[in-house]
């Protein structure tokens, strides 16, 4: 028999799980893990203290029975773990998941797509904030070369991960100046661009709303060039307001998260690197599916952590910072830590 879907408090149904792999990247981006506080000596976790592969598994399958249907694999940066495709081609196996997907920076894909793509993976988001390589290392720690990254993408599509998506975090008076250029670039090259207005996750990377560049002024900003018109959502949780190029030559996205929150139609569910399940992307706590797995807890067991963590899900944060004059929460879970 199958189980009812989840609702949380405010109706809202799990759609979407997000696995951090691991806590570990490459780059040091700073508005995710600047490297003044992410240095050499920065304890990440301990591998045994990492969910195995078996184990990210059976809490998928678990999760997806209650509802989820799109999988991502996130980080950190998912791919310095090492056989990730034989995750992928775990996850493949499990009856429901209509979507298989990974965000990453795109540094490895050249060595590992085609064995992605042969384990089940069927497409990836590449994030890359600019196009301009003093930009580019200086919003990633000097940690890689947008060509790189442009390698990936082309190794990506070689293996046919697509369609391809891009993502590009906005931060005024960083890398605002060249979202025409990669807006370009991105329709010439028929892939998807994101941009995400530059979110307040966890309490490292310095946030100030003055330095956030609205999802309004961005569209503003790329219409003057490349004329936009707005379109409707794929699906009602999906977090990307969408505008397709007037000419016909594809389209683009905002994440609004700052602006324009989208608390209300939130279908998302996060499973950390070590086995805590998070309910909220700007979350301060979680809750702990590891020790009792490790302890031996049956499949209904873990269903029913599983089934009362969404249930009593009140979380919109989003909409509580765009009502507060002060910032609600001190303390949040860091993005690298549960994906973004």
């Amino acid at each position: 028999m199958t189980p009812q879907p989840l609702r949380d408090q405010f109706k809202r149904p799990l759609r979407d799980l997000r696995i951090s792999v691991t806590d570990r990247c490459n780059f040091r981006c700073t508005y995710c893990m600047p490297a003044e506080i992410f240095g050499e000596k920065y304890q990440f976790l301990p591998k045994a203290q990492v969910l195995t592969f078996e184990e990210i598994a059976r809490l998928t399958r678990i999760i997806v029975r209650l509802g989820a249907v799109k999988v991502r694999l996130t980080g950190g940066e998912p791919l310095v773990r090492d056989q990730l495709e034989t995750l992928v081609a775990q996850l493949r196996q499990i009856d429901g998941v209509d979507d298989l997907t990974m965000t990453t920076n795109g540094v490895r894909l050249p060595e590992k797509a085609a064995a992605l793509k042969q384990a089940g993976l069927q497409r990836v988001t590449v994030s890359l904030d600019s196009l301009d390589e003093t930009v580019f290392r200086q919003m990633n720690g000097n940690r890689g070369s947008v060509q790189q990254v442009l390698d990936g993408i082309a190794a990506a599509e070689r293996a046919g991960l697509s369609p391809i998506k891009i993502n590009a975090v906005v931060q005024r008076g960083v890398n605002d100046h060249t979202i025409v250029d990669l807006a370009r670039w991105a329709k010439d090259s028929g892939y998807i661009l994101r941009f995400i207005e530059y979110m307040d996750v966890g309490n490292r990377n310095g946030w100030r709303m003055d330095d956030v560049v609205s999802a309004r002024e961005i569209a503003e900003r790329i219409d003057a060039v490349i004329p936009l018109e707005p379109t409707s959502r794929g699906y009602a949780s999906e977090v990307a307001m969408r505008y397709q190029y007037r000419d016909g030559g594809g389209e683009m996205g905002i994440i609004a998260s700052v602006t324009m929150p989208f608390c209300g139609a939130c279908s998302r569910m996060r499973l950390s690197p070590e086995g805590q399940i998070y309910t909220c992307l700007f979350a301060t706590e979680g809750t702990d599916l590891r020790d009792p797995l490790r302890a031996g807890a049956s499949d209904d067991e873990l269903e029913a952590i599983i089934r009362r963590t969404w249930g009593e899900r009140i979380d919109r944060y989003s909409e509580l910072r765009a009502e507060a004059t002060e910032q609600p929460r001190e303390r949040k879970v860091e993005m690298y830590h549960i994906g973004g």
